[in-house]
């Protein structure tokens, strides 16, 4: 059977049985009742059809029955795709159809949305419920699963329009949660935040690693993101331990809920990953949580986390660029030129990363995997090529300088938007930015900062600060101020709604 990511709990429920492993509010459920119901559901499922290479959609709000529902999946052999229930019915229509699920899994007072029946081919839609009445189970295994075995799809949204379907299996993820569980030195008695939505991909680290020790996960409810002192509140009534999100949240939470200013005893990590966290911020932040660790986290859902960093008690007022460090353990980066050529040390060339937590590919399309899967020159292994711009200081440290898909040329210069985005934030009077490319046909393009300011800043004085910093050439041509800026359904800025503003 190798090593799959269900057995993770199931060894944490034969060796820990009565040790919390989920809380979702008022509610917890231990490892061995978490084992107990996953496993009555692998049934149920296994009774539907469902089994090796099976597709199988989480359609739940995040709640105890969503995390039964993706070991279930996981115990009946096949591969969950966890669903944004918050999404456009047109997205969830797409995702039905481009993943062929033959079951998707609702919460306990669901059913299925009122067009499913019409316009999918979905066979089953099955509720998750809690039965409160033990009864015996058992469960043959599936001998045919392996490290290799499809785990799950997360779909992020793609270049086109259309999201795509990332494929991870067993290994990949196990081989980021092995290393995490390590590095971090998780214990059964840390209590892991799951901020994240389970489409999300750093939800694995939730979920996974702490079964992986025994550890103890509390759900954060999607509303309370609109409420940063309640995440704040969360953390010290829970005694959060392992905190992990998009630095968005953590900004918020600092600017907006106290964060830093709340005794948080326990909190000895904090881990950060899925965007650039903007420096003023962060230095404030390690100021005020000195018992903590920060951890910057880097790797598209593609990889799962190949890169980390720790940050230093104190960030050099010199330092303008967060590094994103080495790889973990068992995973190789290397960046090429445009010639396809090892970049060295303070030369910038695009990231590629190789080893165990490369994805499969993507869902139903090979042409678009083979773009970015591949063997590079004079290497014998596939890698996959990110996108990112890097390069790499004096000490073989990686260093994040931007995207391909954020960079523009205008005005006969290669103009990357995040760096426009860090001199705003550099005025100490931003709380969030934007920065979004509008054609010029003339020019190129024109820059258009939108900004949350705290009060009395106004765009002339951030404009006037830009000046300082910046050339010309990538100056804003507007500032913005907002109350606040959109955001993903993963928490992230929203950089496709804010460029559908200028069209």
């Amino acid at each position: 059977m190798g090593d799959l990511l269900h057995r993770l709990l199931e060894l944490a429920a034969a060796s820990m049985p009565n040790s919390p492993a989920v809380i979702d509010g008022s509610r917890t459920l231990t490892y061995d009742e978490l084992n107990y119901h996953a496993e009555r559901l692998a049934n149920e499922l296994r009774t539907a059809g469902v089994g090796r290479g099976t597709l199988v959609g989480l359609f739940i709000n995040k709640s105890l029955e969503a995390v039964v529902g993706t070991y279930g999946i996981l115990k009946a052999g096949a591969a969950y795709v966890p669903l944004d229930v918050t999404a456009p019915p047109a997205r969830i229509r797409y995702i039905l159809g481009d993943a062929r699920l033959q079951a998707v899994l609702v919460g306990p007072a669901d059913s299925a949305p009122p067009w499913a029946a019409s316009e999918t081919q979905v066979q089953h839609w099955i509720s998750v419920s809690l039965h409160p009445a033990r009864e015996e189970t058992g469960l043959d295994d599936l001998d045919s699963i392996s490290e290799d075995s499809l785990a799950y799809v997360l779909y992020t949204s793609g270049s086109t329009g259309r999201p795509k379907g990332v494929k991870l299996s067993h290994r990949n993820a196990l081989a980021f949660v092995h290393w995490a569980a390590t590095e971090f030195a998780l214990q059964p008695q840390d209590r892991l935040v799951n901020h994240a939505p389970l489409h999300f991909d750093l939800s694995i680290f939730d979920l996974f690693a702490a079964a992986a020790v025994g550890a103890t996960v509390v759900l954060v409810p999607p509303r309370m993101n609109a409420f940063p002192s309640e995440l704040v509140q969360l953390v010290r009534d829970q005694r959060i331990t392992v905190w992990y999100s998009v630095p968005s949240a953590l900004m918020l939470m600092e600017s907006r809920g106290g964060l830093g200013k709340t005794p948080l005893p326990e909190l000895r990590l904090v881990l950060f990953a899925g965007e650039v966290f903007p420096l003023p911020v962060l230095r404030r932040l390690l100021i005020a949580l000195p018992q903590a660790a920060f951890y910057n986290l880097f790797g598209p859902t593609e990889t799962n986390v190949c890169l980390f960093y720790r940050m230093p008690r104190e960030l050099p007022e010199s330092c303008s660029t967060l590094p994103i460090g080495w790889p973990i353990t068992g995973v190789e980066c290397f960046a090429l030129n445009d010639e396809n050529n090892s970049v060295k040390a303070g030369e910038e060339g695009e990231l590629w990363v190789s080893g165990p937590t490369v994805m499969l590919g993507y869902l139903a399309d090979d042409a678009r995997s083979a773009d970015v899967l591949a063997v590079p020159p004079g290497r014998d292994e596939v890698a996959y090529r990110t996108g990112d711009i890097v390069t790499r200081d004096a000490h073989g440290v990686w260093i994040f300088l931007g995207r391909r898909d954020t960079q523009v040329k205008s005005r006969g210069y290669r103009i990357d938007l995040r760096e426009i985005e860090a001199a705003v934030y550099q005025s100490g009077k931003v709380l969030e930015c934007a920065v979004v490319a509008v054609p010029n046909g003339m020019l190129g393009f024109d820059f258009v900062a939108y900004a949350v300011a705290t009060e009395g800043a106004t765009e002339r004085e951030l404009l006037a600060h830009c000046r300082g910093l910046l050339p010309g050439y990538m100056l804003p041509n507007s500032i913005e101020l907002c109350e606040a800026l959109p955001k993903t359904s993963t928490g992230k800025l929203d950089y496709r709604a804010l460029a559908e503003i200028r069209q």
